[in-house]
């Protein structure tokens, strides 16, 4: 535990006096003295012993809301220059353009998706084909851009869209031609791939929660559209826990609060993984909460309407042997602070023929920016 001392300020008694001019007499008792000699040596003894126990308890971190991530409580994330986020408006300035490789903005079934794209139109007729790859809650696809960097090197198309909702894609308001249920999910997600000519059957690969389960359960419904599929670090059983986050969202009036912190996000990937998120990675995701109040209360109504026991269930049967026999790679972050390795175990053992455990070393919730050429190396063996 770091601990900086200081010396307590001194208690002048009312023997204080000030001459004319500018000289002044200061007195000072002896019993003055005495007590802040004896507070400086408390606070002496309380360091060394904070420090003796440095393993086993973090250090006091005043900007402790970054992440709750046990291994990052004593990181701040500061710009190189700090003076620059002095209010949101300065901040948005700095960061507004920041995010965006490789995407850009698609109308499809009345809404605009952000849409990022690799590689070249030619590669959709080629051996490798096309890749689709689709984030979880409450994340966006710009999670995917170097796995899709480095796809594209390798011969594959790869598309990654903005869910509805999250990173630069529409945020409608609900009641207003989008619920954000899992059905209009599925709906404009059928939509969006005609809009961009993505021909069946090709490669999915499925991350995160929420809507990230809504990708899996809407391969369940189109089985011959999928050639390959993998799934990194997704709720893939009953038994999948619930993050505290979704749970606070679902919860009246936490949940409005909690929807309108503009850091959920970045602390959200932090608190999944062993790594704390670069200043300049933290920003893209935290930009979206910070131009509006939309992002957040997309996120509340989704996870509002969310079943999320009952989609796991889902998963759990439609991948199961005699249900699915499409080849399925699980690519799994070992370090997954939410959802533990046994969950990948569990789903492989109720289809052993069609699913393919890896099993990724150092990497956490979110494999793809924990350590993207893993991904990559385990994606291209596979596809």
């Amino acid at each position: 535990m770091a601990l900086s001392l200081s010396s307590p300020p001194l208690n002048f008694p009312s023997s204080y006096s000030s001459s004319a001019g500018n000289s002044h007499t200061v007195a000072v008792s002896a019993a003055s003295i005495r007590n802040t000699t004896r507070r400086l040596s408390l606070a002496r003894k309380f360091a060394a012993k904070a420090s003796e126990n440095d393993d086993e308890t973090p250090s006091f971190n005043p900007f402790g809301f970054v992440t709750d991530n046990p291994s990052s409580r004593s990181s701040i994330q500061l710009p190189e220059s700090p003076a620059e986020d002095g209010n949101v408006g300065q901040m948005l300035y700095r960061i507004e353009d920041m995010g965006k490789d490789y995407g850009s903005y698609i109308k499809s079934g009345g809404f605009i998706w952000f849409v990022r794209e690799t590689g070249s139109s030619d590669a959709r007729l080629g051996p490798r084909g096309t890749v689709v790859f689709l984030h979880g809650a409450p994340t966006q696809s710009y999670s995917y851009r170097v796995v899709m960097s480095q796809m594209a090197d390798a011969g594959f198309h790869c598309f990654a869209p903005d869910w509805i909702g999250f990173g630069f894609s529409d945020k409608p308001q609900a009641g207003y031609g989008f619920d954000y249920t899992e059905k209009e999910y599925h709906e404009q997600l059928d939509k969006l791939l005609d809009v961009l000519e993505i021909k069946s059957p090709f490669s999915l690969v499925v991350q995160g929660f929420l809507v990230g389960s809504y990708g899996l359960t809407w391969a369940l419904k189109n089985p011959s559209r999928i050639s390959k599929l993998v799934i990194m670090n997704t709720p893939l059983t009953a038994s999948s826990p619930i993050p505290g986050l979704f749970q606070q969202l679902r919860i009246p009036l936490l949940g409005e609060f909690t929807c309108q912190n503009a850091i959920m996000a970045e602390r959200f990937i932090e608190a999944g993984s062993a790594y704390v998120l670069k200043v300049e990675k933290a920003d893209v995701y935290r930009l979206p909460y910070l131009r509006s109040s939309g992002p957040g209360f997309a996120l509340l109504e989704a996870a509002k309407r969310a079943n999320f026991k009952g989609t796991s269930s889902q998963i759990a049967e439609g991948f199961a042997s005699g249900r699915w026999d499409t080849p399925i790679l699980v690519a799994w972050g070992i370090s997954d602070k939410y959802l533990p390795q046994s969950i990948a175990e569990e789903f492989q053992k109720g289809n052993p023929s069609a699913v393919t455990l890896k099993l990724i070393e150092g990497a956490g919730h979110m494999p793809q920016e924990d350590w993207p050429e893993k991904v990559v190396d385990a994606l291209k063996y596979f596809l």
